[in-house]
Formats: C-alpha cells, sequence, structure tokens
C-alpha cells in the first residue's frame, strides 16, 4: 500500500516542480536573467515530471520554438509511456 501511495505523491511532487521550473525559466528568459539549463528542465522530465514538463511548455509558451528540445522531451516521454506499458501489461 505504501509504494503506490509515495509513487503516485512523487508524481505529483515532480510534476509541479517541472511545471513551476518552466514558469521560472520563463519568467528569467524574459527579465533578461540567468536561465535554468536545458538538461535540468529535461531532467525534472526524465525522472517523472514529464507531464508537468509539456504543460509548462505550452501553458508558458517556453522552449516551444527549440526543435532538439522538443526531440529530447518527446523521447523522455515516449520512454516513460513504454515502461509504463510494459509494466501494466507484463504478467
Amino acid at each position: 500500500m505504501a509504494g503506490p501511495l509515495l509513487a503516485g505523491l512523487w508524481l505529483i511532487a515532480i510534476n509541479l516542480a517541472a511545471l513551476a521550473a518552466f514558469g521560472v525559466d520563463k519568467r528569467r528568459a524574459r527579465d533578461g536573467r540567468r536561465r535554468l539549463r536545458e538538461r535540468d528542465l529535461l531532467l525534472l522530465a526524465l525522472i517523472g515530471g514529464s507531464g508537468g514538463a509539456w504543460l509548462g511548455r505550452g501553458l508558458f509558451r517556453h522552449k516551444t520554438r527549440k526543435a532538439g528540445f522538443l526531440l529530447a522531451l518527446a523521447l523522455v516521454t515516449a520512454g516513460q509511456i513504454a515502461i509504463l506499458l510494459w509494466l501494466i501489461t507484463r504478467p
């Protein structure tokens, strides 16, 4: 029981963190201040925050012109979906 609960809490927290990070980075970009590294934004997605990353990308209209970033985020998300499908369908 604790395992699924902790996993759910983790996913909520990391997705909120990814969403917030996209908002912070967008604000810093507008203000001409030092930015978050793309690898840090992608790391948040990789460790479970891909939903928050996609939401932040759309909500803040951030990183929408960077094809390399889009590809990396899409690959992370596709990998997570593949793992989830494997976990759901394994005997």
